[in-house]
């Protein structure tokens, strides 16, 4: 009986017709796949991913958070679809069509999933997308359901042995009735818990953190619970960029892979981490594109980094992740000064996430009255992306794995996230993806913003570039 979590919830809530959670990957896949094929192997499969197996049972009268029920007759026609590229087929006209895909909500009268077989694209190769819902999973989930699909070598794994688990069916609208109710008499107590909990962290909660007099109490309140040693967090006002505000409905995508030889060499030579040459790669890209677009902040641009929870050691179902925000060097000129900026924000609030885990954005959400939530979610995200956002740009870095994939017995040649972009966090995302010795990025924008996201991928290659000049400069 899998009820969604507050946070799980938001992710609902907060859609519009422009801000869209989907989450979703672009395989690149050697040779072509049959969907009959695919479908059988996720006829097997499915049983064992409750992310995929499940839709949505709403409370009456939104009372309270939806739950999940299983969904025994799912229609595989609908979910596996197949589509073609016009001619030449080649790169561009497949970041397109997946534009086109990923601006689309889900039904969510059905699990809340697609997946979309690309054919005729040039070399012999085709597409694979997967969508899903950010409701459904968070970043660690989505690697979940994308491991439903691979397998190790050419020739489809078995099924496991054991039976899979059956969810219990949800209560009855009466019983979903009390519960609901039951909910909205605690919220009061929930706010209040959040309230004192939130205190010593008003300086990692975006907007908070610029009101006058929240940083000084929250030093405050982690000095009287002897957690004064925990390094603060700098102000981040977000500077206006032109990928800033309300985004619109229409989304634009590209993918560049970066060898990641390169990016551990960069690692290497200056002493920091894989993590901290994305995030300067990110940086020097971006600050191109700005010099050619309107001119560089004087001042670090506000990156949101999503941290799971799970790698804090906190358990529970549905979505478990934080957001943490970073200044992002772009005023910095200098390629190796940029990348060490980098590095000692980047240290900095993994050194505070790591003392209290940032769980914020999910105690906020359990703090709020369920039947009030879509209302304020989507006010907020409004009044928020018009007039103070606190994020220009959302970075992402997921590790996967170092060796070969295969998907119906086809060679997985490259994996592109593809994300989420919002009012909130600005027209931008950046999520990278390591897979068999290549750091896969997808680049997600607003077509008003930035039309050719081409452009943006092409300079992440430029920026990685800056870099190794200067590393090859270094005194041997």
């Amino acid at each position: 009986m899998p009820q969604l979590t507050a946070l799980d919830a938001q992710f609902l809530h907060f859609e519009t017709a422009t801000n869209i959670a989907n989450i979703a990957g672009l395989a690149v896949l050697e040779g072509d796949l049959n969907r009959s094929d695919l479908q059988a192997v996720l006829e097997r499969r499915l049983p064992y991913v409750p992310a995929l197996r499940r839709k949505l049972a709403w409370v009456p009268f939104g009372l309270d958070h939806p739950y999940w029920v299983q969904e025994d007759d799912l229609d595989l026609d609908y979910h596996v679809r197949e589509i073609g590229l016009p001619p030449p087929g080649d790169d561009a006209r497949l970041a397109e069509q997946v534009s086109r895909l990923h601006a689309r909500r889900l039904d969510r009268g059905r699990p809340l999933w697609e997946i979309y077989l690309i054919h005729g694209l040039s070399g012999g190769r085709m597409g694979l997308y997967t969508k899903i819902h950010h409701a459904a999973v968070d970043g660690v989930g989505g690697a979940d359901v994308l491991a439903a699909l691979l397998d190790t070598s050419p020739e489809p794994a078995p099924p496991p042995a054991e039976a899979a688990e059956r969810d219990e069916p949800p209560p009855g609208r009466p019983e979903m009735l009390v519960r609901g109710l039951a909910r909205l008499a605690g919220n009061p107590a929930y706010a209040v818990r959040f309230a004192a909990r939130a205190i010593p962290h008003l300086d990692e909660i975006p907007v908070v953190s610029r009101l006058p007099g929240s940083r000084l109490l929250s030093g405050l309140a982690r000095r009287v619970a002897g957690a004064g040693h925990s390094p603060g967090l700098p102000p981040l006002p977000a500077p206006k960029t032109p990928f800033s505000g309300p985004v619109s409905g229409h989304r634009r995508f590209a993918f560049v892979s970066l060898p990641l030889e390169e990016i551990k060499q960069v690692r290497k030579a200056f002493g920091v981490t894989v993590n901290d040459v994305v995030m300067a790669v990110c940086a020097g890209a971006l600050r191109r594109w700005l010099a050619a677009h309107g001119g560089v902040p004087r001042r670090p641009l506000v990156a949101g980094v999503p941290f799971s929870l799970r790698a804090a050691g906190v358990a529970g179902p549905g979505n478990q992740v934080a957001i943490m925000t970073a200044p992002l060097a772009v005023h910095v000129e200098d390629p190796v000064a940029r990348l060490h900026q980098v590095r000692v924000a980047m240290r900095r609030i993994k050194d505070r996430f790591a003392l209290a885990p940032a769980r914020w954005l999910r105690e906020f959400s359990e703090s709020m009255p369920a039947a009030l939530m879509g209302l304020a979610s989507r006010s907020a995200f409004g009044l928020v992306g018009q007039t103070a956002p606190p994020i220009n740009v959302a970075i992402s870095n997921v590790p996967g794995p170092q060796f070969p994939l295969y998907v119906c017995g086809a060679r997985l040649l490259t994996h592109y996230p593809v994300s989420v972009i919002t009012d909130v966090s600005g027209g931008v995302n950046i999520t990278a993806f390591s897979y068999d010795g290549s750091l896969d990025i997808g680049v997600v924008t607003d077509r008003e913003m930035i039309p050719d996201a081409w452009e943006l991928a092409d300079l992440l290659r430029e920026s990685l570039d800056e870099l190794r000049n200067a590393e090859a400069s270094l005194p041997q």
